[in-house]
This record gives C-alpha cells, structure tokens and sequence, in this order.
C-alpha cells in the first residue's frame, strides 16, 4: 500500500469507527464492553482511538524526535467523545497531508518516520473499527490488500519490537495462508523444518487472530493448535 492508500485507509475506517461507535451507543449505552478489549466499556474505545490519533498528529506536527513534551488531552465527558474523537481525526489526516513519509519523526519501532506513522494508523483505525462493531454485533470484513498488509505489519514490526531477542525457546513457525489473496506468510520461519501449525482463512480473519480479536477456532487450523496458540500469544505488546 502507498501513502495515500493508507491515509484513506485511516479516514475511511474512522469513519467506519465512529458509525459503529454511535449505533452501539444508541443501543447498548457508553459502558457496552469491548470484547477484544475486555476492561475497556464503549466510550473507553472511543477516548482511545482519539486519543491515539491526537499524539500522532502531535508527532508528525512538531517533528518529535522524542515523546516526552507531549501534552496528554483532558478526557471529555462521553457524550462530547465523539465530537472531539472526529476533531483528532480531521486533525491527523490535515497533518499527515501535509508532511512527507520521508519526514523523520519519533516512534516506538526502529522505522522513524511518517511512513512508519500512516501505516500503524490506517491498521489502528482498522482493528479498533471491528472492536466498535463486535460491541454492536455486526462485523463486517476487512480488505484483503489493507488485512494483508496489516499481518504483514504485525509480523515486519510488531513481533522485533517485542521479541527484540529473537523467537521463544521452542518456536517453531507458523504458517498463515490468506484464502482471498493467495498469500502465505511465516512467523518465526527457520525456527523449526516444518511449521507447528497451518492458519488458514480470509486475511482479515489472520489479522483479527494475530491481535486476539478472534479466536483460533475461527479459521482453519493443520497442525499443533495448542502450540501455535501458544506460538502467536508470545507476541504480546504491553
């Protein structure tokens, strides 16, 4: 995906956000949990996603080289959430507009720049879009290109930054295999001569699996379950 797939990406899966996040307010209340986010309520997501995306566009605004002068927003009262949460948003997407991906800026992830930024924030507003709809109970598919991209992700810089000593005592790779795209991708490939397990589904579905939003029941599983369960829970980020 290139920068302008990803911006719309973000604006797009926002919006999709904040959809779901109102009918599920109607409907079920502010403290309606979060099932991928057990100790979270609805208006909690709703305050994390803005949240997330105001010190973003803090970072790329100013050209942080470090997180430590940002200033953290005063929650406000859940029924202004989703007006602020739309303001972090128009905020986020101006910023991103007008910087390059080139651009360097602060991170967690050894990628410092603006690239690194538009890519963890469409996936964000991804995944966070199907934590609003699982709360409504109407989830709907994610994009094979955007999905792929986002197990892509997970795997090129999620699992370094948390595993940054390398594969578990024991790892042996896992092999997800994308029924929509025909793609296949290895966690902790060369660990083992044959894979604990084979995860087969639609790319949304590995992706929603990877960030525990789905079970492993949820697609088709060829091999050593439990270890591949066991396998995918090691990359855990605090």
């Amino acid at each position: 995906m290139d920068p302008d797939a990803y911006l719309a990406t973000l604006q797009a899966e926002t919006g999709r956000f904040a959809a779901a996040a109102e009918q599920a307010r109607r409907i079920h209340g502010w403290r309606a949990r979060v099932p991928g986010c057990p100790e979270w309520d609805l208006a909690d997501l709703v305050w994390h996603l803005g949240e997330v995306q105001h010190f973003w566009a803090w970072v790329v605004r100013t050209r942080a080289t470090a997180p430590d002068g940002y200033a953290a927003p005063a929650r406000p009262a859940d029924d202004a959430l989703p007006g602020w949460a739309a303001e972090q948003l128009r905020e986020l997407a101006d910023t991103l507009t007008h910087a390059e991906p080139t651009d360097p800026v602060w991170t967690w992830a050894a990628q410092q720049d603006v690239a690194f930024v538009l890519r963890r924030q469409a996936q964000e507003a991804t995944v966070h879009r199907v934590d609003a709809e699982q709360v409504l109970g109407e989830v709907t598919g994610i994009p094979a290109e955007v999905a792929l991209d986002g197990l892509d992700e997970w795997l090129e810089v999620l699992v370094p930054a948390v595993l940054p000593g390398g594969p578990p005592t024991g790892a042996a790779p896992v092999l997800f295999r994308a029924v929509d795209s025909g793609a296949e991708r290895t966690l902790f490939p060369g660990t083992a001569p044959a894979p604990a397990a084979t995860l087969t589904g639609p790319a949304g579905d590995l992706l929603l699996l990877v960030w525990r939003r789905l079970a492993l029941s949820a697609v088709r599983v060829d091999g050593d379950a439990d270890l591949a369960g066991a396998l995918l829970a090691s990359v855990q980020r605090e």
